[in-house]
């Protein structure tokens, strides 16, 4: 599937701190690398070879790792994937998205979430999803803030 996507993407902010951030998409192995430490705050069940190589499998399949980083050190992350479901039709799947302790509350994780909403306007799709952690309620405020809603429970089962 062909995605659209802008490598960098400026736009009005209520904090200072991101009004100069750029979205950066995660391309190289170093790159990568750079989410790594951001990202360990969600998936702290990875290590950083694992997070690399699980990272490009994915990129193969179409996931999309972007970032803001300032001085060198990614501020937020997020991970999404454009997919096709008989349930909802086209839509933008977020997988992950993370800001650091240290930047959180300073409109990061908000500027990276509007950008994912218009990479999926941009290719056209129907909806934007995403499944959350019970317990994450300052990631609950930011996805209903957004215009986001509670439409089910995931489930799932270890094998």
């Amino acid at each position: 599937m062909t995605m659209t996507y802008t490598q960098t993407q400026t736009d009005s902010s209520n904090s200072a701190a991101t009004d100069t951030a750029h979205v950066l998409i995660a391309q190289s192995r170093s790159d990568i690398s750079l989410c790594y430490e951001a990202m360990k705050v969600l998936r702290p069940h990875l290590e950083h070879d694992a997070f690399v190589q699980r990272v490009q499998l994915q990129q193969a399949e179409g996931y999309v790792l972007a970032y803001i980083a300032q001085n060198g050190v990614v501020m937020s992350a997020t991970g999404f994937r454009i997919s096709n479901f008989l349930a909802w039709g086209k839509i933008l799947y977020i997988d992950d998205l993370i800001t650091t302790e240290s930047a959180r509350g300073k409109g990061f994780g908000g500027r990276l979430l509007k950008w994912v909403i218009e990479r999926a306007k941009e290719n056209r799709c129907d909806a934007v999803h995403l499944d959350t952690g019970h317990h994450r309620h300052d990631a609950h405020r930011l996805y209903l803030n957004h215009g986001f809603r509670i439409g089910s429970h995931h489930m799932g089962l270890d094998l």
